[in-house]
């Protein structure tokens, strides 16, 4: 009897280390605000249906969105008397909101002084009734990929030359990392010190998915604009067609939930590898800027 008592003992401390793997793999959800334009809405909103693919728990989402520059966080901030406005508020004024998402606002806003002050002021408002939330910015992609119909807007390669760069790589890189990251978030750091702001990348989903097109190495019948379900973009602004929102929405998850996408199971309508783009984008993401580093 003692030998067989060892074995079922040896047996039960054999199997705990796979019952505590287990119980492990379950991930508490978050509670987050998230609120932007038709260059945040999708993803999102997908965010939403991939997790529902993990071992998350309650994970819950309120969305709140406007078309377009309305949608900034400045213009949502200055339009006080909106529906939009008040929901936000309204839902911030709960105290129980751990992660708020909003848009850094496209390349050629930065340029605008709200910018920054419509951020801030929109953490100071969640700080002061969510002490413990989180904050990050999503970095849309560049708008108008191949120029507008009016000529008012040039195309990427173009915008890129204006600016000094080489290439639309090149130019979106120097914006994430020294608009986005060195003018508003390392500000925003120095005045919200105990709070943490991070950044998503997501614009690189977009511009990968469209070098990628150019030089053929899509394994899915791709146009660079058309129809969502077959295309890069929607429209001459540079809508997001479904495989960029597949990859994006990887982004987000990777992201705020570090969810090892190598071991992700989920099928994303494509034979192009989207969770390896999504995976490239952010091991190339500045670790400081990362929401677990």
């Amino acid at each position: 009897m003692k030998n067989i008592h060892l074995f079922i003992a040896a047996f039960i401390v054999s199997c705990s280390p796979t019952t505590q793997s287990n119980e492990e793999a379950t991930v508490n959800g978050y509670k987050m605000l998230l609120m932007g334009n038709s260059f945040f809405r999708p993803y999102a909103e997908t965010l939403d249906d991939m997790v529902s693919y993990t071992e998350i728990e309650n994970h819950d989402a309120t969305t709140v969105f406007r078309g377009g520059e309305n949608g900034n966080p400045y213009n949502f901030w200055n339009d006080s008397d909106t529906n939009e406005h008040q929901q936000i508020k309204s839902v911030l004024n709960q105290g129980n909101i751990e992660l708020f998402g909003m848009t850094s606002g496209a390349s050629n806003d930065l340029d605008t002084p709200d910018i920054l002050s419509g951020i801030r002021n929109w953490i100071q408002y969640a700080v002061d009734r969510n002490p413990n939330i989180s904050i990050f910015l999503a970095a849309p992609t560049f708008d108008f990929p191949n120029g507008d119909s009016n000529s008012t807007r040039p195309d990427w390669n173009t915008f890129a030359s204006d600016n000094g760069f080489d290439s639309i790589q090149e130019f979106y890189d120097y914006y994430i990392n020294e608009m986005v990251h060195k003018e508003i978030v390392d500000e925003l750091r120095k005045e919200f010190p105990s709070t943490k702001i991070f950044t998503i990348p997501t614009g690189w989903a977009a511009k990968n998915l469209a070098q990628m097109n150019l030089d053929n190495e899509l394994l899915d019948d791709i146009t660079m604009f058309g129809p969502k379900s077959t295309s890069i973009f929607t429209d001459e602004k540079g809508h997001q067609g479904q495989i960029v929102i597949e990859a994006g929405s990887m982004i987000w998850l990777s992201s705020i939930y570090q969810i090892n996408l190598e071991d992700f199971n989920y099928d994303t309508g494509f034979n192009t590898n989207l969770h390896q783009i999504a995976i490239d984008v952010m091991n190339n993401h500045p670790s400081s800027y990362k929401f677990k580093n």
